[in-house]
């Protein structure tokens, strides 16, 4: 018959009096708290919650939809406006931020990305190869670019994928599409003038469409808006860059005026006690 070993354990926390006595001695570790449960608290119920704009303010839009129909909205007609003014602003938001950055895509890609888009939004193809000097800096104005005009949809696409043997001298090319056809093109980083900056890309890029849209304008999409709105840009950071310049100047004008004034200073102590010293010279003398 076999051997068993029997274990038997005491509840948790329980101690014997032969340890206590150890565990003032120092001869074991102190006892361990016993476990204590974290207090229940329930849920709050959803329909308890107190219906004012905060708890509108923290629907999704799913959510704010399923409401159109709630009968507590019913008798609360300024909740029920309020809901379609936080429906209206959630789907508008959604509709300007739908881009925001240079989003790579594949051959396989194009038509849907590019040629199917909807006829609203203008999309700019960057065609590139990996290892150009050109191609980053062109990428790095459209990326700017793409920021500050969310609404304006940018994609980028290896040169070959897009048209095979492509030659790498007409890297980068823009083009420039809308309603699924193609308004213009810019082959190589010398179409944008002698130095590439994301203002002078923007320029460009709107010289005959309002092609970049900020989802700001309202419906004022003339071309003359969006180059309007461009240059005012271009304008903001001449001068910030200006100010800035100015403040560097202004600093270090006041640094070489006291560096002179000391100068001048210290010419003229020299100089007296040098007169000094011959006075006394002279004085030795006599």
């Amino acid at each position: 018959m076999a051997d068993y070993h029997f274990v038997y354990k005491d509840v948790e926390g329980a101690s014997t009096q032969w340890d206590d006595i150890q565990r003032k001695l120092g001869n074991l570790p102190a006892k361990p708290p016993a476990f204590k449960p974290a207090p229940f608290t329930p849920a709050e119920d959803e329909a308890s919650l107190p219906k004012d704009k905060s708890w509108i303010n923290e629907k999704t839009e799913q959510d704010l939809e399923d409401l159109e129909d709630n009968p507590d909205l019913d008798d609360d007609r300024f909740l029920e406006d309020y809901r379609k003014k936080r429906l209206a602003e959630l789907r508008e938001a959604a509709k300007v931020a739908r881009f925001g950055s240079v989003v790579p895509i594949s051959g396989s890609d194009f038509v849907r990305e590019v040629s199917q888009a909807p006829a609203d939004v203008w999309v700019v193809v960057v065609l590139y190869k990996e290892g150009i000097a050109e191609c980053g800096v062109l990428m790095q104005c459209l990326e700017d670019l793409a920021t500050k005009y969310p609404a304006t949809k940018f994609v980028k696409i290896i040169s070959t994928d897009c048209i095979p043997n492509y030659p790498d001298r007409n890297v980068p090319t823009v083009l420039v599409y809308n309603n699924g056809a193609v308004k213009a093109n810019y082959v190589g980083l010398q179409s944008f003038g002698r130095r590439c900056t994301p203002e002078g890309v923007a320029l460009v890029l709107c010289q005959s469409d309002p092609v970049l849209n900020d989802g700001q304008s309202g419906n004022d999409r003339s071309r003359k808006a969006v180059i309007d709105g461009v240059r005012k840009r271009f304008i903001e950071k001449v001068v910030t860059e200006h100010e800035n310049d100015d403040d560097g100047s202004s600093i270090q004008i006041a640094f070489q005026h006291q560096t002179k004034k000391k100068q001048k200073t210290k010419y003229k102590l020299l100089t007296f006690l040098s007169a000094r010293i011959k006075s006394k010279n002279k004085f030795k003398k006599v």
